[in-house]
């Protein structure tokens, strides 16, 4: 595995972990792993900045997605760009694990390198069964861009494509890329995204111990569009699963009315506890009053209960992607995180459901700074961790987790 290096700890007023300063002196790189720092430091430590912009050789890190494994480390995938902040050219996805909550993070791993082509869109989830991390990842040819692929311009070979990889080592290691597209992305589909985000487990109904990848694609113009020879965006939701822990993969629901009023793009996925999956997605440049979308599935992400609708509750997030998370116990809530500014990517924000997504109340502001893409992981039975894009002059300066006590995140404190 190809694996580049950053400063192997980065350290936090108030965590109680010594410094290092060369990756020789570590010798307990994931000590915390084993049995966790204590748990004073760990309540003491409320952030950390996994990835920074221009360090560890990428110019900058974005599409965060964060899963907790059944050993209880956290797992913080980004892709690192190289050549500079757009969405093409040499893209790896890369990772770096936290044995302490998301307090300290270990170095630096490429986890599939791009080569000069474009790795991204992580959709990590663990698998129930046997505990191994499924990640699932889209690729296309570094040579070409998103614009170029939504107008048919290029090849099979150039498009957009799906690769599965797994780790049975708690994240250490991952297997080599394997192919999904042939069982996963129709032949007239150009666009193609998974995520970007963590995945889901099914954890009860018929269907426990499915994987569901929510995801996104586009199509060609119809006849005698306007659009035809442009940059369409007939965006369409789909979903991905796998029942065998991520070895075969199925298409599940395709919505597909391309109408132009509501464009799905770039969801996320939780599964209620009434066993239905609740998705949520960003409105590309759809017609309707409203940037956010959503839909259930009874069936396990098979078929929909109803085509996306706009969710007016989250009005105020602008066009981006964000994150839902279905938090564990008898009262757990459906939170969202996403910017709070509805014309621009700023104020990270979490959202709460008490009825299931039916509607939303802000229960947090995160942070006033700029801000990105977001993805939400439940690090214990009272903490929530979100991983998200930030900075002062724009939004995409790093990568922050954040460590939020599970009842602050209900309006009343409930």
């Amino acid at each position: 595995m190809n694996r580049k290096v950053l400063n192997p700890w980065v350290l936090i007023p108030g965590c109680a972990v010594a410094a290092v300063t060369t990756l020789a002196v570590v010798v307990r790189p994931w000590a915390a792993e084993a049995g966790d720092v204590a748990g004073e430091s760990r309540q003491k430590c409320t952030s950390s900045v996994p990835y920074t912009a221009g360090t560890g050789g990428y110019h900058t890190y974005r599409i965060p997605a964060v899963v907790r494994t059944r050993a209880g480390t956290l797992l913080a995938f980004a892709e690192g760009r190289s050549g500079g902040s757009g969405d093409s050219g040499s893209i790896d996805v890369v990772l770096r694990r936290s044995g302490d909550g998301g307090c300290t993070w270990g170095p630096l791993q490429v986890v599939a390198a791009g080569k000069g082509d474009t790795r991204g869109n992580p959709a990590p989830v663990i698998d129930p069964r046997t505990g191994d991390v499924v990640l699932v990842t889209s690729y296309n040819s570094g040579d070409v861009t998103e614009a170029r692929i939504l107008r048919g311009e290029v090849t099979d070979e150039q498009s957009r494509r799906v690769f599965v990889q797994t780790s049975r080592d708690d994240g250490r290691s991952f297997s080599p890329l394997r192919e999904i597209t042939p069982s996963v992305k129709r032949s007239e589909w150009r666009w193609y995204a998974t995520g970007p985000g963590h995945a889901v487990a099914l954890a009860r109904g018929p269907h426990a111990g499915r994987l569901v990848v929510p995801a996104n694609h586009s199509i060609a113009p119809p006849a005698g569009s306007p659009d035809t020879g442009r940059e369409p965006k007939y965006y369409g939701a789909h979903a991905i699963y796998s029942d065998d822990g991520g070895l075969s993969w199925r298409l599940g629901f395709v919505e597909g009315a391309y109408e132009g009023r509501n464009n799905a793009n770039e969801s996320s996925a939780a599964q209620l506890p009434d066993g239905r999956m609740y998705f949520n997605a960003r409105d590309q440049l759809g017609t309707s009053a409203g940037n956010r979308l959503d839909t259930y599935s009874s069936d396990g992400a098979s078929t929909q209960d109803r085509a996306y609708e706009v969710q007016p509750a989250l009005d105020d997030v602008p066009m981006v992607q964000g994150s839902v998370l279905q938090t564990a116990g008898e009262r757990g809530r459906l939170l969202f995180s996403g910017p709070s500014v509805p014309t621009e990517r700023a104020s990270m924000a979490i959202w709460s459901s008490a009825d299931a997504g039916r509607s939303f109340v802000k229960a947090l502001t995160v942070s006033a700074r700029k801000a990105g893409y977001s993805d939400l992981v439940q690090s214990d039975a009272e903490t929530v961790g979100i991983l998200y894009e930030t900075g002062v002059a724009g939004p995409y300066e790093s990568i922050e987790f954040r460590r939020m006590a599970l009842r602050t995140l209900s309006p009343r404190g409930e």
